[in-house]
């Protein structure tokens, strides 16, 4: 009987330190956990904080705006930024929304209104951000869309987008960009040679929300034109 009891009061105390050495082993590892935790959380909010915005911000395409019309349920409305950088809105039909601020538009909205009612109030609220990216086409590794996080020069560009292929015509890259009156697109010159090579860094321009770089493949320059 003896016996038992002592066995009884060995096996409590290597049970007391199993569960000790156990909790101390979940405390380590929630203890490594909760750096990486905190580092996702701090990596997105810096990424949010990049597209904050700001009175200046400019509207590009498929941003969504949130418009309204004071006293007026039915001309306020949520809408979509087009790929042509036009809205829709009651009364005033379409509307060039892209290259201006959120200020600018208010101002041109609110004069088309006038001539339906008297002092109206507007105000317009950017919803989503949607715009702030450009598009990567041709002769590159990775052609596609691309987002914005911060000032991107044409060079970052293609690099983000991997860099020429063999057959690209790097001193022949084209950049489409939505021009400020948004009734048409700007078509831009660059030269990658120029660019690095000689004093052409005025070409290695700072990338704008909705451009579209083209790198052209070799065979495509030499065609003769028709």
């Amino acid at each position: 009987m003896q016996f038992i009891n002592s066995l009884v009061v060995i096996l409590g105390v290597w049970l007391g330190i199993l569960m000790s050495l156990a909790s101390a082993t979940a405390q380590d590892i929630d203890t490594k956990r909760a750096p990486s935790v905190s580092s996702k959380a701090t990596t997105g909010a810096a990424d949010k904080a990049l597209l904050t915005v700001t009175p200046d911000y400019i509207i590009g395409p498929e941003d969504i705006l949130e418009i309204t019309v004071w006293k007026n349920a039915d001309l306020s409305k949520q809408v979509q930024v087009r790929p042509d950088g036009r809205i829709s809105l009651p009364l005033l039909g379409d509307i060039s929304a892209v290259a201006k601020t959120p200020v600018q538009l208010t101002e041109e909205i609110s004069a088309g209104l006038r001539a339906y009612m008297e002092n109206p109030t507007i105000s317009i609220m950017v919803k989503e951000v949607q715009s702030y990216q450009i598009y990567v086409l041709g002769e590159v590794n990775k052609p596609g869309k691309y987002p914005l996080k911060s000032k991107t020069t044409l060079l970052q560009g293609i690099t983000v987008a991997g860099g020429f292929t063999a057959m690209a015509a790097r001193n022949k890259i084209v950049i489409f960009r939505f021009s400020k009156d948004s009734e048409g697109l700007t078509k831009l010159k660059a030269s990658y040679d120029d660019i690095v090579v000689r004093d052409g860094s005025t070409q290695n321009i700072e990338l704008k929300p909705g451009d579209q770089i083209v790198v052209p493949s070799e065979t495509m320059v030499v065609l003769p034109s028709r």
